[in-house]
């Protein structure tokens, strides 16, 4: 089943039933026919439409948003911004496609050849529930304008989502045939990544489900982009505004609920400026994250996105105390609804879980480092990869330390963001491949070498 359920209050607002084998037979038929007309559409009518696209979403934020909200609990504002960003992926692509796309020349030896930038065919998305429409937007925007099709498989608590990105998109004039939503189980996807029509797949999800997928990717040699977990660690070397620097933390930590795969999960301060920063940030947790309806814009703690998810982070949180962590503010279920304290913890080592594992919701984990060194061992000491964050005073420092940090992305004196001229994407257990920027065009491209 598909279903509604309004984490706020835990009320199930509709169910729709699972797609049929037959169901699924036919959108796989369908987006590998959509293929064969819409490869051929010049690149320049395709990157019109995907603009259009753009407009459309901005246009229908409010609408976009208030869905997110009931879906999965995103505070109201915080869906306006997500579609603020959704907008701008599908212009980049739009207005930066073109470039992308076109042929490489090259002189070799004994001649000359040239890399045609081609697509492959019909795609497989699986999206999940915490960003319902960017995730979908890193996939969809830069193949719609390469030429390939797409299959796209949300999660199975937000089918409002899943058919508004797509009305959206088939009013742009993409194609009934070039992109389809299909209310698809998670048991139907190994047979449709069986299939010869599908030619490659994007999931964001768990790790387990990445296992999974990739695994039914390599057994049937398709292509294949994983956006995983991430435990993101965050090194705080020094600061001359404290105030500002535990904002600023705090506040990357509980966007959208901590339920976001690149926030800081991890804050790794120096001994010098850690009890102060462990003092304010408790305090700042404490009195300004306060549950409330997330469709009020005053709201600063919103439901996590099901009671189960809930349940789940609370588990882990009473883990970690029963381990020996020291438990700074909040921890407990609040209810009805999907509700969590926003959390802190400190004296958290590797014997306990929490070390770990990752804790995707309002919980913050701090960590203290008696040298730069040190800060870099414990940020490294983890099976994820995804992203990472330092905060530092001296620039050249900052560098220092982020090149020495194992994750896809670092940013500096800022963290857990996304923009879509820069690469997004992990290594170790966070996943393989690059979404948005140059790079997330090409992993599902042929790029063909022509020998003149």
């Amino acid at each position: 089943m598909y279903s509604v359920t309004d984490p706020a209050t835990g009320e199930l607002i509709e169910e729709i039933e699972n797609a049929t084998s037959a169901q699924v037979e036919a959108a796989i038929e369908r987006v590998h026919r959509g293929y064969s007309s819409w490869r051929l559409r010049p690149v320049a009518e395709r990157a019109a439409i995907v603009l259009r696209a753009a407009e459309l979403f901005a246009e229908r934020a409010d609408e976009l948003a208030a869905i997110m909200t009931l879906e999965m609990g995103k505070r109201i504002n915080e869906g306006r911004g997500e579609v603020g960003i959704v907008v701008d992926i599908f212009t980049y692509y739009a207005t930066n496609g073109p470039a992308l796309l076109a042929d490489e020349p090259l002189t070799i030896k004994g001649g000359q050849a040239v890399i045609t930038k081609e697509p492959i065919g019909a795609l497989l998305g699986v999206m999940p529930w915490n960003f319902p429409c960017y995730q979908v937007a890193r996939f969809v925007a830069p193949n719609l304008v390469l030429g390939n099709t797409i299959l796209l498989k949300h999660a199975s608590i937000c089918p409002r989502s899943a058919a508004a990105i797509e009305q959206v998109l088939h009013d742009a004039g993409v194609p009934e045939d070039a992109y389809v939503n299909i209310f698809a189980s998670s048991r139907q996807i190994p047979a449709i990544l069986a299939d010869a029509r599908i030619q490659g797949v994007s999931l964001t999800g768990s790790e387990n489900a990445g296992i999974s997928v990739a695994a039914e990717a390599g057994k049937n040699l398709k292509r294949c982009v994983l956006e995983l977990g991430g435990s993101d660690p965050l090194i705080v070397l020094d600061t001359d505004d404290m105030e500002e620097t535990v904002k600023a933390t705090a506040t990357a930590r509980m966007r959208n609920c901590g339920q976001s795969c690149n926030a800081p999960k991890r804050m790794i301060v120096l001994a010098d400026i850690y009890d102060e920063f462990v003092d304010k940030l408790t305090k700042r947790v404490a009195d300004y994250y306060q549950p409330g309806d997330p469709a009020n814009p005053k709201t600063t703690l919103p439901p996590l996105a099901s009671i189960a998810a809930a349940d789940e982070v609370a588990a882990q949180v009473e883990t970690a105390i029963k381990q020996g962590a020291t438990l700074r503010t909040g921890g407990r279920r609040i209810g009805p609804g999907a509700y969590l304290e926003a959390t802190v913890l400190t004296d958290v080592t590797p014997e306990m879980n929490a070390y770990y594992e990752e804790t995707f919701g309002p919980v913050v984990l701090v960590f203290r480092a008696e040298t730069e060194a040190e800060a870099i061992a414990i940020a490294n000491d983890s099976p994820f990869g995804l992203g990472a964050a330092v905060f530092g005073t001296d620039p050249e420092r900052n560098q220092r330390v982020a090149r020495q940090i194992e994750s896809g992305m670092v940013y500096l004196n800022k963290s857990g963001g996304s923009q879509a001229d820069l690469p997004f994407g992990g290594i170790k257990r966070s996943g393989m491949g690059r979404e948005l920027g140059a790079a997330g065009i090409e992993e599902f491209m042929n790029k063909k070498s022509i020998r003149l």
